[in-house]
């Protein structure tokens, strides 16, 4: 079994360079904040060419297997994604490959 973390800022990066490519923008066009509530979970809210959008947890494991197919050419269906909130790390992910 192998586990790759995503720390709090690769989880930017992955959302970031998810919006980018289709809204077809450069990643540094697109602003991120990360959040977790009680009643919600996680979320982020994502903001590109002025305008904002939440993302629901679902939307941000997306981004994170878009990463994992064309930044790391890993098979982003083969891996189990978990969100974690770390008391000293923020919001973290795991993807784990059986």
């Amino acid at each position: 079994m192998e586990k790759i973390k995503f720390s709090e800022q690769e989880v930017i990066n992955a959302i970031c360079l998810h919006v980018a490519y289709k809204k077809e923008l450069q990643p540094t066009d697109v602003s991120v904040e990360l959040m977790w509530d009680e009643d919600h979970g996680f979320s982020a809210e994502v903001e590109a060419l002025s305008r904002q959008q939440i993302f629901i947890e679902a939307n941000m494991i997306e981004a994170i297997r878009f990463w994992l197919e064309s930044q790391m050419q890993r098979n982003p269906y083969a891996a189990a994604i978990e969100l974690v909130l770390d008391d000293e790390e923020g919001i973290v992910a795991f993807a784990t490959y059986q």
